[in-house]
């Protein structure tokens, strides 16, 4: 995994664990609604595993946000 790549998994992974802490969740909780195994999502949550795309919408859909709220500080912006 390039760097710039594996820093961006890491902020996901932060930004996922901020939306559980900010929303009073638990990783089982999270875990279960996006039907997935926590150990998993514990791995994304790291940074230590990369994720498919509907992985990405199943933990979205469990923290009620939208993917684009998850990618959004990920994304670099454009400078015109």
């Amino acid at each position: 995994m390039e760097k710039k790549q594996k820093n961006e998994v890491i902020l996901l992974g932060k930004k996922i664990k901020t939306l559980i802490v900010e929303k009073n969740l638990t990783v089982m909780n999270v875990a279960h609604d996006a039907n997935l195994d926590a150990t998993n999502l514990r791995k994304y949550i790291r940074g230590s595993q990369e994720m498919k795309v509907t992985t990405l919408i199943r933990i979205a859909g469990a923290l009620n946000v939208s993917t684009s709220e998850l990618l959004d500080d990920l994304i670099p912006k454009k400078k015109n």
